[in-house]
């Protein structure tokens, strides 16, 4: 498997994804991208489909550790998460493990980043389950 999820009930789409990028902010990651996928999808090919956000979350301190261990790391930065409704009041959000830079790229250097953002990544995931402390 290449993440992890979690799944939100009783709320809207944008609750989700304020609650998300809130959660995100606690542990340390700004969103240096939100890429409505929805309204991209309606846009290019006038298909329509339920709410669905890429967001490209970054910690900037890992990812200068990242950096500095292999420059060409950034083919694999930022952090992507997902924010999906799949039923009014249903809401997926998945995360990207950071372990897979590790199986692609390797290097002590870039385990040490990776273990660390999973840490921080798995704790939002478990604040927006209500598996873990709040954020």
């Amino acid at each position: 498997m290449y993440g992890f999820t979690t799944t939100l009930s009783g709320v809207s789409f944008d609750d989700a994804l304020a609650r998300t990028t809130q959660a995100l902010k606690a542990e340390g990651f700004g969103v240096l991208s939100d890429i409505d996928v929805q309204a991209a999808m309606k846009d290019k090919l006038g298909e329509d489909m339920p709410p669905y956000r890429i967001l490209g979350a970054c910690n900037p301190p890992l990812a200068f550790q990242a950096l500095q261990a292999v420059p060409d790391i950034g083919l694999l930065l930022p952090c992507n998460v997902i924010v999906r409704e799949v039923e009014p009041g249903q809401v997926v959000v998945g995360f990207l493990d950071p372990q897979v830079m590790v199986t692609l790229v390797g290097g002590a250097g870039v385990k040490a980043v990776a273990d660390e953002a999973e840490q921080r990544l798995r704790r939002v995931c478990a604040s927006l389950s209500g598996n873990g402390a709040p954020a």
